[in-house]
């Protein structure tokens, strides 16, 4: 379906400020069809509706279809979460400096010399190649952004109003536009113009100094926590901005930091520091609060358990033949068993090495225990619930290299969620954009490509 705003011609800002409707329902009316409700419920909401949309006979459009974002992120955090809206149904650009592209592009693993790691964060969005340093390159981003629902990007602050393209100048041109800004300690306070990647955020915001060993040094969490959880904040605030346009026709600037999202990520630990005599530190596969909830060795690796209550506990007492430890005054409630986790875990662990895991498992799943293997990455991807979710897909470029990378974990009824398995290569669709949006001939792109602006 084409994007109402794909009749721009050069000279004309958006047309959703150009007509005689207010911008949210225009918006509306391109991001979902119109349904007039035979009957509305007290709460507002049309059974008709309803009827409809939680029917899976026929699935509805992607819920982001009509949705265009342009795309200035690089690395993780910003790709990452334009990539969940890609997955969502909107059309993403992704906008990369001419001759190099997205920092990523140069990561490894590669796959005949196309990055694999650039792929699993980039899959199904459009590559327009533009130097932003340029006057043309930024008037050329400028007038993108003029048809644009949402902007991304993740410079450090400042960088993009030095360019003009901050959220004052964008939102001057196109109130409308949702504007999200992801760095790594936000756009005001004493840290704000502080480089960061992922380590940094971790570090920071805490998550080290709970994660490793109790008597070990600090540990970075295996999975770039500081970005992937700034990235699914900046997606939460970039939707809810969305959603709030509907009804006030403007857009909003989403302001979401690395340290921020790692900080919101602490669970317990800030109160526990708060409340208790001893900072939180590092527990291993412990839990600060409920014991066992922990990894043990097996004959032949490791398993983790998880008794979270005390019917759990005696659950568990039964099946590994520990039925004793249930009249133990140490281990009587979780309190206690948390306060005497060293002789709990000693009474424990020689059970748990007298078999193997796969043996554990059986026997524990048919009490009801919560518990499961320590998988590999090799035991992930040829998991059998990995598979039946849907988690694993095959992406490809237009040079027909393919691998797979990890899919998209949202499940909507109405089947709306799919992921984009193709991968532009760099600049890929830049001739494309600059035509049919912004209306240039061929010698004008020619222009462009001499200039070194695309």
């Amino acid at each position: 379906m084409h994007h109402a705003a794909s009749d721009w011609m050069p000279g004309q800002r958006s047309r959703r400020f150009t007509i005689d409707r207010p911008p949210s329902q225009l918006y509306a009316e391109r991001v979902r069809p119109t349904v007039t409700p035979a009957h509305q419920t007290p709460g507002g909401r049309d059974t008709e509706h309803a009827a409809a949309t939680s029917s899976a006979a026929e699935p509805r459009r992607s819920p982001l279809q009509g949705t265009v974002v342009l795309d200035a992120t690089r690395v993780l955090a910003g790709p990452y979460a334009t990539m969940i809206l890609a997955d969502l149904g909107a059309e993403v650009i992704k906008v990369e400096r001419p001759g190099q592209g997205d920092d990523s592009r140069a990561y490894g693993p590669f796959n005949a010399g196309s990055s694999a790691y650039y792929a699993s964060l980039n899959r199904g969005k459009k590559s327009v190649t533009l130097d932003l340093k340029s006057e043309p390159g930024r008037d050329a981003f400028l007038r993108l952004a003029d048809q644009a629902d949402v902007l991304v990007e993740n410079f450090r602050p400042g960088v993009m109003a030095g360019l003009g393209l901050g959220w004052d100048e964008v939102h001057a041109r196109n109130p409308g536009l949702v504007y999200a800004s992801c760095s790594g300690f936000g756009q005001t306070g004493p840290y704000a113009d502080r480089p960061a990647y992922d380590v940094v955020a971790q570090a920071m915001g805490g998550l080290m100094a709970v994660t490793g060993e109790e008597h070990g040094g600090p540990v970075r969490v295996g999975a770039s926590m500081g970005d992937l959880s700034a990235a699914l904040f900046l997606v939460t605030g970039i939707l809810a901005a969305l959603l709030e346009r509907e009804s006030t026709g403007l857009g909003a600037h989403v302001d979401v930091a690395m340290l921020d999202s790692v900080v919101a990520l602490l669970e317990n630990a800030i109160v526990r520091n708060d409340l208790e005599d001893v900072a939180p530190g590092r527990l291993g596969t412990r839990h600060p609060a409920i014991t066992p909830f922990q990894a043990f060795a097996t004959s032949d690796g490791h398993i983790v358990v998880a008794a979270g209550n005390d019917a759990l506990w005696e659950h568990l007492c039964d099946v590994t033949g520990a039925g004793a430890l249930t009249a133990d005054v140490r281990f009587a409630t979780n309190r206690d068993r948390t306060a005497n986790h060293g002789a709990l875990e000693g009474a424990l662990s020689p059970i748990f090495a007298a078999r193997t895991s796969a043996e554990w498992l059986v026997t524990l799943l048919d009490a009801g225990v919560p518990c499961g293997p320590v998988n590999g990455i090799e035991a992930v991807v040829n998991d059998p619930q990995i598979a039946a979710r849907e988690m694993l897909v095959e992406v490809a470029d237009r040079e027909g290299r393919s691998f797979r990378v990890a899919g998209s974990p949202l499940r909507l009824s109405t089947g709306g969620a799919t992921p984009r398995t193709w991968v532009a290569s760099l600049g890929e669709h830049t001739e494309e954009l600059l035509r049919e949006r912004l209306g240039m001939d061929e010698e004008s792109i020619e222009a462009l490509r001499r200039q070194a602006v695309i």
